[in-house]
C-alpha cells in the first residue's frame, strides 16, 4: 500500500437498524476511521460537508430510499436571538463559561449520567460507563475542546472556578470555518432554565469573537419534535445535494 493510499479514507457501511427518529424506518451509516495519518484538511473537509464525528469515526446517514437527515449550520455573524432566546440568555446570566482541553472528569461524568438517566434513559447512551465517557471526550485527532458552565455562588468571592456548581458541558470541534457542537448535556434539575438553548447561544457568541462564521448543529429532520429546536436559530444553512443552501427565515417551528 502506497503512502497516498494510507492517507485516503476507506469507507464502510453499517448494518441496518431501527431509526431512532422515524418510526418504521431503518438507518444505515457510511463511516470512516479518523487517524493521525489522515491529512487534517481531509478530515476538516469531511466535517464541513455533512459528516459528523463520534470519537475517531466520521459518519453520515446512508439510508436506502431516505434523505430525511439534513446537516444544518447557523450563520454566526448574522444571527440575532429572538425574544425567547434573550430571556434564556438573561436567565442564565450567572453562568460562567470556560474552555478546557478534552479531559474528562468524574464530576462531568456524574452530570452526564444524571442528564442521560433523566432525558435519554432508553437511548443508545443509556449504559455508558466512565470509560465510555472518557473515550467520547478523549478520542479525537482534531482540535477538540470542552466548555464547562458553572454557576458563580452569590456572596462568595474566594472559591476557585472548579468549586462552583457545574451546570452544563459542551464537547465541540474547532473546524476551519466554524465550531461543530458534538454533544452537550446539562443538569436536568434546571430543565426550565433552557440550558440547551443557552449553550448554542454562547457558542454562537464565541464563534463571532474568534472570527468563525458557522456553528454546526448536526442533523435536522423535518417534522421531528426532537430536532425542531434547531430551526429556531436563524439564519441557517442546510446541506443540499450539491451545496449549502439558505433555509427560509419565516418557516414555522414544529413541536
Amino acid at each position: 500500500m502506497t503512502e497516498q493510499q494510507k492517507k485516503f479514507p476507506e469507507f464502510y457501511v453499517t448494518a441496518p437498524q431501527p431509526c431512532p427518529y422515524l418510526p418504521g424506518k431503518l438507518e444505515r451509516k457510511l463511516f470512516t476511521h479518523l487517524t493521525h495519518d489522515k491529512p487534517p484538511e481531509l478530515i476538516d473537509r469531511l466535517l464541513t460537508t455533512g459528516f459528523r464525528r463520534s470519537q475517531n469515526i466520521a459518519y453520515v446517514p446512508y439510508c436506502e430510499g431516505c434523505q430525511a437527515c439534513v446537516s444544518v449550520r447557523v450563520l454566526a455573524n448574522e444571527f440575532e436571538p429572538d425574544r425567547s432566546m434573550r430571556r434564556t440568555w438573561r436567565k442564565n446570566s450567572s453562568l460562567v463559561a470556560r474552555r478546557t482541553a478534552p479531559t474528562p472528569t468524574m464530576e462531568q461524568f456524574r452530570l452526564f449520567r444524571a442528564y442521560i438517566d433523566a432525558r435519554h434513559s432508553d437511548g443508545g447512551m443509556a449504559d455508558m460507563t466512565m470509560l465510555d465517557y472518557r473515550m467520547m471526550v478523549e478520542d479525537t485527532v482534531i482540535e477538540t475542546f470542552l466548555t464547562e458552565y458553572r454557576a458563580k455562588p452569590e456572596g462568595i468571592e474566594d472559591l476557585d472556578f472548579e468549586a462552583w456548581p457545574l451546570k452544563a458541558v459542551a464537547l465541540c470541534d474547532r473546524l476551519t470555518d466554524g465550531i461543530s457542537m458534538v454533544y452537550s448535556f446539562y443538569d436536568p434539575v434546571d430543565e426550565n432554565a433552557g440550558l440547551g438553548t443557552y449553550m448554542i447561544l454562547e457558542h454562537l457568541a464565541f464563534a463571532r469573537r474568534i472570527g468563525l462564521p458557522h456553528v454546526y448543529l448536526g442533523y435536522w429532520i423535518e417534522g421531528s419534535r426532537k430536532m425542531a429546536y434547531k430551526t429556531r436559530f436563524k439564519p441557517q444553512e442546510r446541506l443540499g445535494p450539491d451545496r449549502w443552501e439558505t433555509a427560509p427565515r419565516d418557516e414555522e417551528v414544529a413541536g
